[in-house]
């Protein structure tokens, strides 16, 4: 399970369009945390933090404690909204984590040992087909990834959802579909047989056949 960060936030004394505008012309980003059987709380976060937790990548998969007041929240983000023309945070929902419950995210897969796995030492390719799976886990071991062990994979083989380990407590939310999630595809050029290769390239006579060689020009005595 990743690092829990933690994420300081004050309370937006009223909601709508005009209390978010007030909010960021202050330098802060409107959120609301909502969930777990509570009342939804409408925060203000500082905006370079966020604009920067946004852009480092796996957002979304992250959890963070929430300090409003003292009071601590563990959350997770569920969605956020950017500028449509300057791609600037304008606002994020984040859902509370209550001890034995679950959620439904989309974990990363991860690809090990695939320089060793004998279809690509062949001159293979590894094809990742799914780049995610998406998964009921417990809220309070959300797993970074989902780990694929390609070294045993040769040309044409693949690996399917059924197959693949989960972490624990965790389940495909579609286990029914086993979908592949990663193959090894063969090269994508075959290595030409140097006498076909000449033989097709030789010019044509009538009936498709091969020309025959031009007569060597005779000399003058």
């Amino acid at each position: 399970m990743a690092e829990i960060k933690t994420l300081a936030a004050t309370m937006r004394a009223g909601t709508g369009k005009g209390a978010a505008r007030s909010t960021r012309r202050e330098g802060r980003i409107p959120g609301v945390i909502y969930g777990g059987g509570d009342p939804a709380e409408p925060i203000a976060l500082d905006y370079r933090e966020v604009n920067k937790l946004i852009y480092a990548g796996h957002f979304l998969t992250t959890q963070f404690e929430i300090e409003i007041d003292g009071a601590k929240q563990r959350v997770i983000p569920r969605d956020y909204q950017l500028d449509p023309v300057k791609d600037l945070p304008l606002h994020v929902d984040f859902l509370r984590l209550k001890p034995g419950s679950t959620l439904k995210v989309e974990v990363p897969v991860h690809i090990v040992n695939g320089e060793a796995c004998p279809g690509v030492k062949k001159g293979g390719t590894i094809n990742v087909v799914r780049h995610s799976i998406e998964m009921r886990v417990p809220a309070d071991a959300i797993p970074d990834a989902v780990t694929v062990d390609a070294a045993a994979l040769d040309i044409n083989d693949s690996v399917h959802l059924a197959t693949l380990p989960l972490p624990p407590g965790c389940r495909a939310t579609q286990p029914e579909r086993d979908y592949t999630i990663a193959n090894i595809t063969p090269p994508a050029v075959v290595p030409e047989d140097p006498a076909a290769a000449a033989a097709a390239a030789a010019p044509k006579g009538k009936g498709g056949k091969a020309a025959p060689a031009a007569a060597p020009a005779a000399k003058k005595k």
